[in-house]
């Protein structure tokens, strides 16, 4: 009996033929790619609260005949020291008037090496009763959030503040009066060009409510000049960046916290100012950070800051790059100086990984391949149903024998 296919028979033929080789081949290699990358970012991205940092290149330390590090804003407290409540500071100190000056904000020279000059400090007593005071000079240094400090009275000065001396200490100032304390500077011949920071301290020990004994200090600064070859210079470390992403959102940038220091390697006071960018490979998506403060930096200082950007989009890869450039501080009443002050620049890396759209991308890879199996399940299921209804077909128009 010979057997003929029907139009039905042709149909199931073609839905249960097997996929083609090349989308067999397709799903395969995409699993694999997609395999491997998700192994390689597991192995090779750094924990949560890790970053990649760029390399440290600490500047050199002052040395005792070139400038020292200082800080911003005195009179003030030594940061060592206790604080104090203002409403308990009974004098006040300025400077003098004299041929260096009227009016005068603080203390502010240039000299040559093996030079030297006199002015007064004028200390005056607010109070009802005679205060004895201490008066002293001391190097000044840049506090953690860019203040002038001065070094308290138990420790060494080597620069500006060796180099100064109060005429008396201490000084007892009667009531509602005021007292001018020469002090004579003198530049050592074999000191090194360049810019020096101190102050004038006038300093009153107290007892205070807990028994302890400090000291309560008023001053004024001093910037000495050294005069000779300015040669300024930056540089960038330390520097780190970290990314946080949006959460769940695949549709919301991220954020990029980027922190780094800045040094004064040179001789010469400066007013820095910095660009921050952030962006992903080749510069996609770069996008600068707002101005953060830098303060001046006096030679050896260095400051600590941190500059955060929104709006940063998962590249895979963030490289944080930070330039610094500035001017060099010019004296009260004398001419900018006519010198540059070279661009430091340094940069760092983090992983910004787009967790939400890998996540995607491997349901749709999940979904097309649970979808290719499920047709390959169906068309050998109607294989199998077409297989036995030819075999019940053969079976039921067998010749019958008598």
């Amino acid at each position: 009996m010979s057997l003929r296919s029907t139009p039905h028979d042709d149909e199931a033929a073609r839905l249960t033929s097997p996929p083609s080789p090349a989308l067999r081949s397709a799903l395969r290699a995409a699993i694999l790619i997609l395999t491997l990358a998700l192994a390689g970012l597991f192995a090779l991205a750094p924990s949560a609260d890790a970053t990649i940092l760029a390399p440290s290149a600490a500047g050199p330390e002052p040395s005792a005949a070139g400038p020292v590090p200082s800080t911003a804003a005195v009179p003030a407290p030594a940061a060592v020291e206790p604080a104090v409540d203002p409403a308990q500071v009974s004098w006040g100190v300025r400077p003098a008037d004299s041929v260096h000056g009227t009016d005068r904000p603080n203390f502010a020279y240039r000299l040559p090496p093996g030079g030297t000059l006199q002015d007064a400090i004028v200390v005056t007593n607010r109070g009802a009763e005679p205060l004895t005071l201490d008066v002293y000079a001391a190097d000044g240094f840049l506090t953690p959030d860019g203040t002038l400090d001065l070094l308290p009275a138990g420790e060494e000065s080597r620069a500006l503040g060796a180099w100064t001396v109060a005429a008396s200490s201490p000084v007892t100032v009667p009531p509602d009066e005021s007292v001018e304390v020469p002090f004579t500077l003198t530049v050592p011949a074999v000191a090194q060009p360049g810019d020096y920071a101190g102050g004038v301290v006038s300093t009153l020990r107290v007892e205070n409510a807990e028994g302890v004994t400090v000291d309560r200090r008023l001053g004024s600064r001093i910037h000495l000049r050294v005069t000779g070859e300015l040669t300024p210079a930056l540089t960038v470390d330390d520097v780190r960046v970290s990314y946080l992403g949006a959460g769940a959102n695949p549709l919301a940038p991220g954020t990029a916290t980027v922190s780094f220091a800045v040094t004064n390697t040179g001789n010469a006071r400066i007013a820095p100012g910095e660009t921050v960018t952030v962006g992903g490979p080749f510069g996609w998506g770069s996008a600068p950070a707002a101005q953060v403060d830098l303060p001046e930096l006096i030679p050896g200082a260095t400051v600590q800051r941190t500059a955060t950007l929104e709006e940063v989009w998962p590249l895979l890869l963030a490289t944080a790059e930070i330039s610094v450039d500035g001017t060099v501080v010019a004296l009260p009443g004398a001419t900018a100086e006519d010198v540059a002050v070279p661009t430091a620049t340094a940069s760092a890396q983090a992983w910004a990984i787009p967790w939400t759209w890998i996540a995607a991308l491997l349901l749709v890879v999940a979904v097309v391949v649970w979808r290719a199996g499920a047709g390959r399940r169906r068309r050998a299921a109607q294989q199998r149903a077409v297989d036995a209804a030819v075999a019940a077909a053969l079976g039921g128009s067998a010749p019958r024998t008598a």
